[in-house]
């Protein structure tokens, strides 16, 4: 019998370019471990099954399957995944909306989940002041505010996850990128036998829409050039055409050429085919619109997947904690297109790597999501 289990982790995935650092190994035994944002492993095993190949999302995947597992099937689509709606949004606190990145919305949602108990904990993204993303559980909703600004670094969640899950928490909540949700997914719809127990505990998935994160390494050497000991106290992404990312620091803002900040894309992001966080309950991302960035970036596009979605984004509306207005036309067409975007390049990146046309190494080619997106259904 093949052996899938960290000896495999690290030839398959580590050492192919593929790890995401999304914590999904991290936890579950004393051999992986993250350290500044890179995923180790301090020990060799000899195991032939390991929780850490199970739940890894660039180990084999049928995402078809795992769609039909997890949401209804009348929701699923190619281009998104499961679609229940777009709303455009923001927090109805401006306390909250000044405070987070763009519109506030998932700060404002995952505060409502916590207040209302359809969470009693959250596992969410925090940094240090050496810019290394390092993923914190909190327990009340007056803490998530604390957590409210994009990091632009993947923080190993999943790891964290793996640890709430052994501990008091009932029901927790995790803010994910895509990659961590489709690893937690795994671990929904396969749990090891020792997880089996408390996988039920996870009970919400907020999604943030990634084309990209950054290689903190990269990116801190980057700044430090550029910045020199300057405190950095922001950073976002306006919309391609800007070709920039804007850094908020203690002397004012200051703008990098995006060519220069793409040289710090951690390397297996091209690998991933989901821009939206298709396997979350609600996923959120930056507005878009005729009004342009500076309107925008006080909104968020929200995309409802999940009935648990619906309840909560309802129930935002009810209570007032978020503003609505309404999608503009062509929204929903071009998001669609960007993700297709996505996912081709993701199958021409795993081609590339494996030398044929039909070796998407992790994604299978037979999977009928792969087989509709190459065109062949």
């Amino acid at each position: 019998m093949e052996s899938t289990a960290s000896n495999e982790v690290v030839r398959d995935v580590q050492q192919n370019g593929l790890c995401t650092g999304c914590g999904a190994c991290v936890n579950l035994c004393p051999y992986f471990r993250n350290h500044r944002g890179k995923t180790i492993r301090l020990f060799e095993c000899d195991r032939t099954w390991g929780r850490c190949y199970a739940y890894c999302p660039r180990t084999e995947v049928n995402l078809t399957n795992l769609r039909k597992k997890l949401f209804q099937a009348d929701d699923l689509t190619m281009e998104l995944g499961a679609f229940k709606g777009l709303y455009m949004t923001q927090a109805g606190d401006e306390t909250v909306r000044n405070a987070a990145q763009h519109g506030g919305t998932v700060t404002a949602l995952m505060k409502l989940a916590l207040a209302e108990g359809i969470i009693d904990s959250a596992v969410v993204a925090g940094d240090n002041d050496q810019q290394v993303a390092c993923p914190e559980q909190v327990d009340g909703p007056d803490q998530v505010g604390s957590y409210s600004k994009s990091k632009f670094i993947l923080p190993p969640t999943v790891g964290k996850l793996n640890e709430a899950l052994k501990g008091k928490a009932e029901k927790i909540g995790v803010v994910a990128v895509p990659c961590q949700a489709q690893a937690m997914a795994k671990m929904r719809v396969n749990p090891g036998p020792s997880d089996a127990g408390n996988m039920s505990k996870l009970k919400l998935v907020v999604g943030l829409f990634c084309g990209w994160a950054f290689d903190g390494s990269k990116l801190r050497e980057l700044l430090g050039k550029e910045l020199g000991n300057t405190a950095i106290t922001g950073m976002d992404i306006p919309p391609s055409r800007h070709k920039c990312m804007e850094v908020s620091t203690e002397n004012g803002m200051v703008c990098l050429p995006m060519h220069e900040i793409q040289t710090c894309v951690a390397d297996g992001c091209g690998y991933c085919i989901d821009m939206t966080c298709e396997f979350s309950d609600i996923s959120v991302g930056a507005a878009r619109s005729p009004e342009g960035w500076d309107v925008d970036k006080e909104w968020n596009q929200v995309i409802v997947r999940s009935a648990l979605g619906q309840t909560l984004m309802d129930l935002a509306r009810d209570r007032g904690i978020l503003n609505f207005k309404e999608v503009p036309s062509g929204n929903l067409e071009k998001l669609q297109n960007a993700s297709m975007k996505k996912k081709r390049s993701c199958l021409a990146y795993l081609a590339e790597k494996s030398g044929r046309e039909d070796d998407f190494i992790f994604l299978s080619s037979e999977d009928p999501l792969i087989r509709r997106i190459r065109g062949l259904e």
